[in-house]
């Protein structure tokens, strides 16, 4: 009899990887205890998602997926019967393995992904002579590795893996409900369901094109991190199939369907201009030459040595829903000048907030620093739509409309507010006033708009549609975190005021997109 693992090497020799051996291993991975999610089972199948509008696909067509084989088919019975006679043999870690990739897959990767950027937010340290390395994409693993994913490559990285994810599963659900393949355990009564019953058909594999997504697309944004990479696909592959949820050839279906989905975004990403973020140091010099031209004073790196300031072109990187031409339309006035009584008032304001600062107050500065070593300000986010969406029982594939409408409202958010910030190049707190004592690592970026503001306010925005119940609660989180930037003595009040304003009008079209989606 074909071993289970022989037949997964085999339908795995079918899909193309990038650099990936998808080969099956013992599984070893524990629960962890930062995020406890339960199983998850569905209270809707989203039977019509494959009709949902699409954002960069023209249609699930445009990927095609060739029908199964028949439920008859000798190779087909095949796999089915080697599930059940692995099932006759799981051992504790499997089974853990199960219980954890049987709490929702989207869930799962996304938990991933922010332990990646957490584990890569770190910036490069100067060289001797007082200038800093770049990370080098083409040499990742080389000293400072890459990237450095600091809160503009996060935020890209976040809404990039959750909309390729969405879309893919559109694409999915089309094939599963155009070939309504019975899932494993329907089709042989000799195979348990280990996992939720999700009432869906089981080709191409949901579980599978969440593992070709992510593989593809991570691997290219965190590449050192292949081998965690790895082993979380040969884990899940692993749980699903030992499972019942699906069998070897829904698997690969899925997965190569994944891939090609990512391939795509890649192809996008390769072209929407943040190769070019950084700039150079002539850029750098122009920008503090237009502000001082303007009668102010420049923003300058308090780091020393100083800094070249972080990706300062990010605000020309292409967005998602937001019209490219509507970044700068959204851009607030400027902020108070430099040598008004207006800027002297709220240095004044800075400066009490920080040394009459409370207990709680401070509380809230430490919860919302989100610095280095950290899932930064979109990355927290993520953190507190999670529960909400396991709670909610969503489906796979709404579970990754969540994460996509939240994702690319924080990306734009992202790129309005680089744009506004390097706009006016407005110089921090303490540079201007020097007593001012900082209570968490001073950014190395101006100061005008505040991006905690603007992305929890756009977070915040887009979570209150989606969950109406939490809106309060949604906004109130933003507010802190807005003002979290002021008790830690780096923002303004005008930083936090049109960094909030700002955040909610590039959510809107979000939202407005998600009112007409297909998926209310």
């Amino acid at each position: 009899m074909t071993s289970l693992a022989e037949i997964l090497k085999r339908s795995v020799r079918l899909v193309p990887t990038i650099g990936l051996a998808l080969t099956i291993s013992s599984c070893t991975k524990s629960i962890p205890s930062g995020e406890q999610l339960g199983p998850l089972t569905p209270i809707s199948t989203d039977a019509n998602a494959g009709t949902w509008k699409m954002i960069v696909l023209s249609g699930p067509t445009q990927i095609p997926v060739v029908a199964p084989a028949a439920a008859n088919d000798p190779t087909y019975l095949a796999e089915l019967q080697s599930i059940a006679n692995e099932q006759a043999n799981l051992n504790d870690s499997e089974r853990t393995a199960i219980t954890y990739w049987g709490a929702s897959g989207v869930l799962r990767w996304n938990e991933i992904l922010r332990d990646m950027v957490a584990a890569n937010d770190l910036p490069p340290e100067p060289n001797a002579d007082g200038t800093y390395p770049a990370p080098d994409p083409n040499n990742p693993f080389s000293m400072p590795t890459y990237p450095f994913s600091n809160p503009p490559y996060a935020v890209r990285a976040y809404s990039y893996v959750a909309i390729a994810e969405y879309e893919a599963l559109k694409v999915a659900w089309y094939y599963k409900f155009l070939y309504n393949r019975l899932q494993p355990y329907q089709n042989n009564n000799k195979i348990q369901l280990l996992m939720p019953a999700t009432g869906l058909p089981s080709y191409p594999s949901e579980d599978a094109v969440e593992a070709g997504v992510n593989s593809t697309l991570l691997s290219k944004l965190f590449p050192t991190g292949i081998d965690e990479i790895t082993n979380n696909v040969n884990e899940q592959q692993e749980a699903v199939l030992l499972s019942g949820r699906a069998s070897a050839s829904d698997w690969a279906a899925g997965f190569q369907l994944g891939q090609a989905v990512a391939n795509i975004f890649l192809a996008r990403a390769n072209n929407d201009g943040m190769k070019a973020a950084a700039g150079n140091a002539a850029e750098w010099a122009q920008l503090a030459q237009n502000a001082t031209a303007q009668g102010q004073i420049p923003w300058i790196s308090l780091e020393i040595p100083p800094r070249p300031p972080m990706l300062p072109l990010f605000g020309q990187v292409e967005t998602w829903i937001l019209p490219q031409s509507g970044v700068v339309s959204v851009r607030p006035g400027p902020p108070p000048s430099t040598s008004s009584p207006q800027m002297q008032q709220e240095l004044a304001e800075v400066k009490s907030a920080v040394e009459n600062i409370t207990r709680d107050q401070l509380a809230t500065v430490y919860k919302w620093n989100d610095g280095a070593n950290s899932v930064t300000p979109p990355g927290h986010w993520n953190a507190i739509a999670v529960p909400y969406i396991s709670s909610a029982r969503f489906s796979e594939v709404r579970a990754a409309r969540t994460l996509a409408l939240l994702n690319m409202a924080l990306h734009d958010a992202g790129v309005t507010c680089w744009d506004t910030k390097y706009a006016y190049f407005n110089p921090r707190p303490s540079q201007l006033d020097p007593s001012i004592k900082v209570l968490v690592a001073l950014p190395n970026f101006p100061s005008y708009i505040s991006g905690h503001s603007d992305f929890s306010a756009a977070a915040a925005d887009v979570l209150g549609y989606i969950f109406p119940t939490g809106a309060g609660y949604f906004n109130s989180q933003a507010q802190e975190a807005a003002m979290s930037r002021l008790y830690g003595g780096i923002h303004y009040p005008s930083d936090i005021k049109y960094g909030l304003a700002q955040g909610k009008q590039v959510a809107d079209f979000t939202v407005n997109f998600a009112e007409s989606d297909g998926a209310n």
